[in-house]
């Protein structure tokens, strides 16, 4: 082959290979959703809280032990129980021997050793206290066993297909006791979104306790397991756990912007491997996400109702809308829409949806939200009509 007969042959490779580039190469601000960031863990998920929109993910469902993650769960028992008003921060919880017996990360809690309710959350999200764990769970449900089965009803209540649990602190190394990083997530998010207050005792980075006992007062410092608070910016919580069978696991939150992530990162091959792949996850999370919110505080105009006691009904929205973003798009040119009947017909109940609000993007639903009757309106009856007619007479 003469020389000028390679140049031609070097040039249509390198056209082949340019077409082949701009065919297969990802469209510019698209989320790949696997293979979008080198991490070392097997097993990750990412996602924003408000949502629940999956930013990446890489064998999500893939089922491993959970280790000390297993109290993301227990966390999430607990401010239920403080919700339904079960048990209080201040309640005192005394200390048993199974929980004192308790292995692993420790708080080396005393049998009969009394702590509030708020003490014992700090040595569960802080220094990861398998006592402190067992204690609240024997205080709430009046055994760890009882406690447990609660814990796997409220996995199924979540859809956690790959979750069940043996212990309510990840101890054990059993094969019974596993999840998965997308299991690891919801609960993560159902903690976070819905009980918000948790921040206070995660994002503690060293704190004291004082432990009471029959030989006197100790001071003992809760110093944090998540290494992540030091290492990111903006790094909220959540927990860490690791076990031989488990390895390092990482459930992260963090905030910037006013935009919440939650990175889950299961069966790293090191510490600091789990807390550079959490960053990774989170950085990426941030650098191709934007955050569309509405709260909906608008007024929305009374719904006319016909054959009522009263001749309109207040509308209200069920919720405040959030969109999250992967692709570039501008979210200036979101629209929101009211979809209402002309009319309601009595009776109305409050609470029942009348309608919705319904979001678009480039002319695409992105999703709405439910319109509800703010009130109740009766059926009229022959007196209520009689009533309305004389009073139109007396105008």
């Amino acid at each position: 082959m003469n020389g000028s007969c390679k140049k031609r042959a070097i040039a249509l490779l390198l056209s082949v290979e340019l077409i082949l580039v701009l065919v297969f190469a990802p469209a510019p601000g698209v989320c790949a959703a696997e293979g979008a960031v080198a991490i070392s863990a097997p097993s990750a998920i990412l996602l924003e809280a408000s949502t629940g929109k999956v930013i990446f993910e890489q064998n999500a469902d893939e089922v491993c032990a959970p280790a000390s993650i297993t109290k993301i769960m227990t966390l999430l028992l607990i401010f239920e129980a403080l919700d339904r008003g079960d048990i209080k921060l201040t309640d005192e919880v005394i200390t048993s021997e199974r929980a004192q017996s308790m292995g692993g990360s420790q708080v080396f809690l005393e049998a009969g050793e009394l702590q509030t309710v708020d003490t014992l959350i700090k040595c569960i999200a802080v220094a990861s206290g398998n006592d402190a764990a067992v204690a609240m769970a024997e205080h709430i449900a009046g055994s760890e066993e009882e406690f447990v089965a609660r814990m796997n009803q409220r996995a199924q209540e979540l859809s956690m297909t790959n979750t069940h649990f043996v212990d309510c602190c990840g101890l054990t190394d059993s094969d019974e006791h596993h999840t998965s990083a997308r299991d690891v997530a919801v609960m993560s998010r159902e903690l976070v979104a819905n009980h918000p207050e948790v921040y206070r005792y995660t994002g503690i980075w060293m704190e004291d306790i004082t432990h009471t006992t029959a030989r006197g007062s100790s001071v003992f410092t809760l110093s944090s397991t998540n290494k992540l608070l030091k290492q990111y910016q903006w790094a909220t919580g959540l927990k860490t756990g690791s076990t031989s069978k488990a390895k390092y696991c990482l459930a992260a939150t963090a905030r910037k912007d006013d935009m919440e992530l939650i990175a889950v990162v299961m069966t790293a091959p090191d510490s600091k491997s789990r807390f550079e792949d959490a960053a990774s996850l989170l950085n990426y999370g941030y650098s191709v996400s934007s955050l569309y919110r509405d709260e909906n505080r608008d007024t929305i105009p009374e719904l006319k109702v016909k054959g009522g006691v009263e001749e309109t009904v207040p509308l209200a929205y069920d919720s405040g809308f959030s969109y999250l973003d992967v692709e570039g798009h501008d979210l200036e040119m979101i629209r929101k829409e009211l979809v209402l009947p002309a009319e309601a017909e009595a009776p109305v109940k409050a609470g029942q949806q009348a309608g919705e609000a319904r979001y678009s993007l480039n002319g695409e639903v992105i999703g709405s939200v439910p319109i509800l009757f703010a009130g109740s309106v009766k059926k009229a009856g022959y007196r209520d009509y009689v009533g309305k007619i004389a009073g139109y007479f007396l105008l």
